[in-house]
């Protein structure tokens, strides 16, 4: 659905230009297609400086401009707040996305939510971070209905290397999560192994560096020193434990007991500044 006809590029409004949303919105921009938006604090959208965008002081104008909407703001609260502000400005068919990681289950509320205005819903949050939204290869992983996310994944594809469709409200949110959840335990087990070889006395740091190289290389290894530095480490750790506690809710509400899982990535998140500085001595 678009109100300059099926032809032309569907007009995207962004609402959230933190650390990935900026270099998302940019691409989105850079790609071609008209970008409209809105922030509660216009200086953020200082940012878009040099790509053609729209600035909105009105939310409801943005959505009014609109054919799909995307939001990459903190929380579920966050985005529930802003889609019911949204929905007094969407036309019926216009297309909500949230690329925040949440729960499964605000996916649906927000789905069911919008559906009284027609409006369609995705759950599509990303993987790869800065660096990735940076360079246009983050990951994409889609929940919602098949057709809509086909509509939006020309959109998707402006800063996205792999754009993939899991299924229903929701599938997205799952993906995101078990992913975050693997990646800790990944770190966890890197911890472990440092432990060891920092027990035998070795060069912890070489070591790393070779097994980054080998069968035992993974992203939790590769992003040491790279994404995960010492300027960083804190706030990575802490964003990681709150989405370990996304996935553990998230579990329980599916009525699946994952406790040691949780506590295993909990492990590694928290010992996330513990495990860099023993790379960087």
């Amino acid at each position: 659905m678009t109100a300059r006809g099926t032809s032309a590029a569907p007009a995207v409004g962004w609402i959230g230009l933190g650390d990935l949303g900026l270099p998302m919105a940019r691409a989105i921009a850079e790609a071609g297609f008209p970008l409209h938006t809105w922030a509660r604090r216009p200086v953020s959208l200082d940012g878009l400086s040099g790509v053609p965008h729209v600035r909105h002081n009105d939310i409801k104008d943005l959505a009014a401009a609109s054919d799909i909407v995307a939001l990459c703001v903190g929380t579920d609260d966050d985005v529930l707040r802003v889609a019911e502000q949204l929905l007094d400005g969407l036309r019926p068919g216009a297309v909500v996305v949230n690329h925040g990681t949440g729960l499964p289950s605000v996916a649906v509320q927000l789905t069911e939510m919008c559906g009284t205005a027609g409006v369609e819903v995705l759950d599509a949050p990303v993987s790869g971070g800065r660096p990735a939204a940076e360079e246009h290869r983050l990951t994409t992983m889609v929940g919602g209905p098949q057709p809509v996310a086909e509509r939006c994944e020309k959109v998707f594809t402006s800063f996205s290397r792999h754009v993939v469709h899991l299924g229903a409200a929701g599938a997205g949110q799952t993906a995101k999560l078990f992913n975050n959840a693997l990646l800790m335990l990944n770190q966890a087990a890197i911890g472990d192994i440092v432990d060891l070889a920092t027990q035998l006395k070795l060069n912890v740091p070489q070591l790393v560096e070779v097994l980054k190289l080998g069968s035992a290389s993974s992203a939790a290894l590769t992003l040491l020193n790279t994404m995960v530095t010492p300027d960083t480490v804190q706030h990575l750790s802490a964003v990681e434990a709150l989405d370990m506690e996304l996935f553990d809710q998230a579990m329980g509400e599916a009525g699946i007991d994952c406790a040691p899982v949780t506590a295993r990535g909990l492990t590694g998140a928290r010992g996330l500044p513990g495990l860099l500085g023993r790379l960087n001595p």
